[in-house]
């Protein structure tokens, strides 16, 4: 599988590079934006490790241009830490978010674990549930026979509810379940996530039917 790793620090390219190579992964990188989405367009790669702050471009615009091509799975690498920021990149359509300074075994595991979660298929057949049909095999979602543009976390959780219909998640196991019980994420980014979901799937997103809010618990998924 191929890794894009875009950082104008020479001395973390060369070091993810070496480390995700001896992983087993083709590793590309680049130094700009503009030079990222050269690479981009050549080499579509599997999982994009992108660093915030770029000389040109930022990180989150960038981000928004992949974005609009691709639902490739993203990593961001910041030196900021805040909660305003991680939640940013995540509503951006980011999948992980690592702070400086980080360690490449961690960097190595994430980029592993991601991979599993949107690769591995755990079954050949479509999941199907009233006018929503979720394909686990070409990673697809339609609603009503139309197509649905899901990024890969919003994938995972709207997985995750359909095989759970009618029981009541905790935000702790989502979170657990689909960003990992070592993610830096909060509890509000799984109601960020499931907001987007509402706005895509429901038939009113303001009175929502399919994904209902369990007061002080979580949600569950009604078909």
């Amino acid at each position: 599988m191929k890794i894009l790793v875009v950082d104008d620090e020479a001395s973390i390219l060369e070091t993810a590079q070496h480390n995700l190579q001896r992983a087993g992964y083709t590793v590309i990188t680049a130094a700009d934006a503009d030079e990222a989405l050269k690479r981009f367009h050549q080499t579509p790669p599997d999982l994009i490790v992108l660093d915030v702050m770029l000389p040109g471009r930022s990180g989150f615009d960038l981000c928004q241009m992949f974005r609009a091509e691709s639902q490739v799975p993203i990593i961001f690498l910041t030196a900021k830490g805040t909660e305003d920021d991680r939640v940013k990149g995540l509503e951006l359509g980011a999948d992980d978010y690592m702070v400086k300074p980080f360690s490449m075994r961690e960097l190595v595991a994430r980029v592993k674990t991601i991979l599993r979660r949107t690769h591995d298929d755990k079954s050949d057949e479509a999941i199907k549930v009233r006018d929503i049909v979720i394909d686990t095999v070409k990673h697809q979602v339609k609603k009503g026979g139309a197509s649905v543009e899901l990024t890969p976390k919003e994938f995972a959780l709207l997985l995750l509810f359909a095989q759970n219909a009618e029981r009541v998640l905790s935000r702790d196991t989502l979170l657990d379940r689909v960003w990992g019980a070592d993610a830096y994420v909060g509890l509000r980014t799984v109601d960020v996530h499931v907001r987007w979901l509402r706005s895509k799937l429901e038939d009113d997103p303001d009175n929502p039917e399919r994904f209902i809010t369990v007061r002080g618990i979580g949600y569950k998924f009604s078909p």
